[in-house]
This record gives C-alpha cells, sequence and structure tokens, in this order.
C-alpha cells in the first residue's frame, strides 16, 4: 500500500503560527521533501523535530521527483515545505503533489499561513475577487507582455517581488497600469512588520531616498469601471430611439429612465417637444 503526501504550511515569520497539526504531522512522517533544507532545518530544530530532509527545489525537481514518487508509492509517508508560507504556490511543489494525484497516492492539506492572503486581508483592497500573478519575469519584453495582459483586469491583484528589482517593478507597472493605488506589504507577522499604503507615484518618490529591504507583496487595486454621466439629452436620445424601433413613447421613456438615472417625467416631457 502506498504512503501519503502531505501539503504542510509553515510560518512565513512569525514560528508561533506554526500549528500543532503541522509539528505532529512532521514528525511523524517519513521523511521531508524541502525548497531549502537549511532554512527548514531551523525549523525543525526549533520544534524538536529529528527527520530526513530532501532538498527538492526548482532545477532539480524532475529527477528528484520521481525518486520521492516511488518512495511514497512504497508506503513510506511524506511531506513537503517551503521556506515559507503554503507550498506549490509559485513553488515547485505544485508539481510534486501534480504527480502524486497521478499515480494515485493520498494527498492531505496541513494549512498554515499564506503571505498574498495575509497582504490581502490587512490592504483594505477589495477582496471577493483577486488574482494572484506571482513574480513578474525578469525579461522587459515578457514583464510589459505580462501587464498589458492584465491592464484591464478588475478584480485585485497580487504580486511578489524582490527589494533589488522592486523599483523597477514599480516603474513598470505605473507605465502600463496607471498611478493606481497600492499597498506594499514586508516582514509580514514579524517585529518589524510593514504596510504602506500608497500610490505608484508616491511609492517610486519615496524608495528614491528608502533603499527597498525584504520580500514585497504588492497589492493593487483593479482598473475601476467608468461610469458615464448621462444628462436629460441622452436619456431623450435613448427614449426616441426605443420609441423609433416600435416601442411606446411612455415605455421608452421609462426604459430610457432606468438606463440613465434621469426621471421619466423629465424624458417624456422633453420627447414630446
Amino acid at each position: 500500500m502506498s504512503g501519503k503526501l502531505y501539503v504542510v504550511g509553515t510560518p512565513i515569520g512569525n514560528l508561533e503560527d506554526f500549528s500543532p497539526r503541522a509539528v505532529r504531522i512532521l514528525s511523524e512522517v517519513d521523511f521531508i521533501a524541502a525548497e531549502d533544507t537549511r532554512v527548514t532545518l531551523k525549523l525543525l530544530n526549533h520544534f524538536g523535530i529529528k527527520k530526513e530532509l530532501v532538498s527538492y527545489y526548482e532545477h532539480n525537481k524532475i529527477s528528484k521527483g520521481e525518486i520521492l514518487i516511488n518512495r511514497i508509492l512504497n508506503g513510506e509517508s511524506a511531506a513537503v515545505v517551503t521556506d515559507a508560507g503554503m507550498p506549490c504556490i509559485s513553488d515547485p511543489g505544485q508539481d510534486l503533489v501534480d504527480s502524486a494525484h497521478n499515480a494515485g497516492i493520498a494527498v492531505e492539506s496541513v494549512p498554515g499561513p499564506s503571505a498574498l492572503i495575509t497582504a490581502l486581508a490587512i490592504s483594505g483592497f477589495s477582496s471577493g475577487r483577486f488574482c494572484f500573478e506571482g513574480f513578474l519575469s525578469v525579461n522587459k519584453i515578457s514583464r510589459k507582455q505580462h501587464l498589458n495582459e492584465i491592464k484591464s483586469e478588475r478584480r485585485t491583484l497580487i504580486f511578489y517581488e524582490a527589494p533589488h528589482k522592486l523599483i523597477a517593478t514599480l516603474s513598470d507597472m505605473m507605465s502600463v497600469l496607471g498611478n493606481r493605488n497600492i499597498v506594499l506589504c514586508k516582514e509580514l507577522t514579524k517585529i518589524h512588520e510593514t504596510v504602506m499604503r500608497t500610490t505608484f507615484k508616491d511609492a517610486l518618490i519615496f524608495f528614491e531616498t528608502n533603499t527597498p529591504k525584504g520580500e514585497y507583496v504588492l497589492i493593487i487595486e483593479g482598473e475601476k469601471e467608468e461610469i458615464k454621466e448621462y444628462t436629460l439629452s441622452d436619456a431623450v436620445t435613448i427614449a426616441k430611439r426605443l420609441a423609433n424601433s416600435g416601442e411606446s413613447m411612455s415605455a421608452a421613456a421609462k426604459e430610457a429612465a432606468a438606463d440613465t438615472g434621469i426621471k421619466k417625467g423629465e424624458v417624456s416631457k422633453m420627447s414630446l417637444m
């Protein structure tokens, strides 16, 4: 009988956010697949967990993934973790989970903190619908193409960015998306947690004299829907067009009033003049 793969979330900064269940699972599995074994070892040592660590990251995921899947198929249980937060989000763990499903291996979640959800929750921006866009490419052409693809997106946008690329990213975003409202979050759950709510323009001014430090989560407002302000003349034009298409003037005025917000009586009166 094959074993099981656990997807285990780890703290994004504050170790107090590590759940008792996560500690138990990591203590019970046969081995742990980690993005950076050095980072994960510090976490395990803090909680007194002694377990085999297997390096599993972007550049060895194909060769190592097959080995790990075979071990689980032979009855071992495993956990996959990332350096911080939930694995498999902009992370090679996604491939391991996909391979596990394809091999008929049971996959179980042990949820934990997530930088993108944490940042969205404290941004104050619309969270009913949002898009996670991960990291922008370092290739200039790919970056501009990516930004142009989401230029008209009305949902809140979420990006990750490294400090040494932040200024260039903010500049590119403003040139394509316009000077939108944004929230920049860093050091989430740590002592120096920073939440900066501003605009692209003001952020760029700020970073002219303040060197970016730490990994950032960028929350960007989606494109605003333009609300057309209708005049009485607009409403009359609509009503006359509807009347010419066969509707009664009363029905046409009512529909035009509903579409424009202009009072029906005013539309009816002007339509008859």
